[in-house]
């Protein structure tokens, strides 16, 4: 960082974090994520004015032994990133074993990263950071969704009492590639019905879309109550 700063420089550090944090912003917006185009950016040029005020800070930091003496002055863009680790985790949901926002919190980090890099005058590796950046949230989102991943799910499923046809679940969904644990059953007071619930686990990529064929075989043998997927990892 130089010792001293143009308004210029200043300017042209805080546009480029400014186009950083929109590129990288949209990316998120456009899936309907909480920290779209406006957080990035924000965070983007918090991250960058932090490294600006260091950098004037530079040429008063030490001048005389009666001065401040010595001043870290990374202690103001460190503690930024540490901030920020707080709002990645507010990102972070998780219910259950359904864990959602993983990648908002890590686009929010690396964004921070960005407008430190810009803010401190590192403009190229702050714009190889940025294209390294978008090239993974919109390049590899192509390969991540057709990449086969273990899925879980609980089904509620109802029959007769006298019906032996509930513990032929597992063998009834095994040629499609699941796998049926039973979980639990009830009866039903003053009906011949009762409930029984399986986990499922199965492995399939994002791309294939919902188990629609094993919702197709098991409404043929029986009526599910319910299904809902137990464990599932969202960006």
């Amino acid at each position: 960082m130089p010792l001293t700063l143009s308004w210029t420089d200043v300017a042209v550090r805080l546009l480029l974090t400014a186009i950083a944090g929109a590129v990288i912003g949209f990316n998120r917006g456009a899936r309907g994520h909480a920290a779209g185009l406006r957080t990035t950016t924000l965070v983007g040029l918090a991250a960058a004015v932090a490294m600006i005020q260091a950098n004037m800070l530079l040429s008063v930091s030490g001048k005389t032994p009666a001065s401040f003496g010595v001043m870290d002055l990374m202690r103001l863009p460190l503690g930024i990133l540490t901030g920020v680790g707080f709002i990645g985790g507010g990102a972070i949901l998780k219910r259950g074993e359904l864990v959602t926002g993983v990648t908002t919190a890590a686009t929010l980090w690396m964004m921070t990263v960005v407008g430190l890099c810009l803010g401190g005058g590192q403009i190229g590796l702050g714009i190889a950071a940025t294209t390294l950046a978008v090239g993974t949230l919109w390049g590899m989102k192509w390969v991540d969704v057709r990449l086969p991943r273990e899925h879980r799910a609980a089904v509620v499923i109802k029959t007769t009492r006298d019906s032996a046809a509930a513990g032929e679940f597992p063998n009834l969904v095994g040629p499609l590639g699941f796998t049926a644990r039973f979980q639990r059953q009830t009866d039903e007071d003053g009906s011949p019905n009762i409930t029984v619930g399986y986990e499922l686990s199965w492995r399939r990529a994002e791309a294939e879309g919902p188990p629609l064929d094993l919702l197709r075989l098991v409404n043929e043998r029986f009526f599910v109550a319910s299904f809902e997927l137990t464990s599932e990892t969202r960006d």
